[in-house]
């Protein structure tokens, strides 16, 4: 397995190293607190949009400690590359590849995706999740994996949402301002208590200001054409996927 480090020191996602670098041995435990237990549920509906080509390569952004990596491998005959910005998690991705024994099918890159280390058309294939809450501008962030993505070739991705019913949206307020961060620390301590805490409003305001019809919209503006999308578990997560148009 490669390990890279790209020139991108990475300073526009200080913020996320921060969060994330104290976290990595217990991610998957907290993503599956954080989303009512569904992130795997979620996982495998986005994963299942990149897999049905059979992709050779595939890219995975923000794989944190190689779960989506390591579920692409399991569930195709492709080499996967998992980036992300954060040193600690792709130390934890490295030590989990290893244990599944898929090391010679995954390699993992350090590196911004506001600033891939590609060249143009590399992968046949694209995932990434909880991205886009963590860049200044989600566009263009959309538009540079695009970039990288062949012509042709499937893009899908996962993020936290605000569910649309208005009941169900109160329900997931109360959970997110007060059952959360009590639960991260009761479960994990301080640094989960600060993940609780950060993620209700994070998704609150990346929606006032992103809504959804302004996401796929962005998709769309990067080349990216048969966009679909699927809210799930009440609207909590949101899958979407699409292709790599043909210029």
């Amino acid at each position: 397995m490669l390990t890279l480090r790209s020139s991108d020191d990475g300073r526009s996602n200080r913020f996320a190293v921060g969060l994330f670098t104290p976290l990595p041995t217990r991610y998957d435990r907290l993503a599956e607190l954080l989303s009512f237990g569904q992130n795997g549920r979620w996982r495998r509906e986005m994963v299942g949009h990149v897999v049905t080509d059979d992709p050779a390569l595939v890219l995975d952004v923000a794989t944190g400690p190689g779960g989506v990596a390591r579920q692409v491998v399991r569930r195709s005959s492709a080499r996967v590359v998992g980036l992300d910005v954060t040193a600690a998690m792709l130390a934890a991705a490295s030590d989990l590849v290893a244990a599944d024994g898929v090391a010679d099918r995954v390699s993992l890159v350090q590196a911004t995706g506001e600033r891939l280390p590609f060249p143009d058309g590399t992968f046949d294939a694209l995932t990434f999740t909880y991205l886009l809450r963590y860049v200044p501008d989600p566009a263009a962030v959309v538009a540079e994996l695009a970039r990288v993505v062949r012509p042709g070739g499937a893009i899908a991705s996962l993020e936290f949402h605000v569910p649309p019913s208005p009941a169900w949206r109160t329900a997931w307020w109360a959970y997110t301002r007060a059952v959360l961060p009590l639960a991260g620390a009761l479960t994990g301590g301080r640094e989960w208590y600060e993940v609780g805490r950060f993620l209700g409003p994070s998704i609150s305001g990346h929606y006032r200001r992103f809504p959804l019809e302004w996401t796929i919209g962005a998709w769309r503006r990067a080349g990216i054409v048969e966009v679909g999308h699927r809210q799930m578990s009440l609207g909590g997560g949101l899958v979407m996927w699409g292709r790599k148009g043909h210029a």
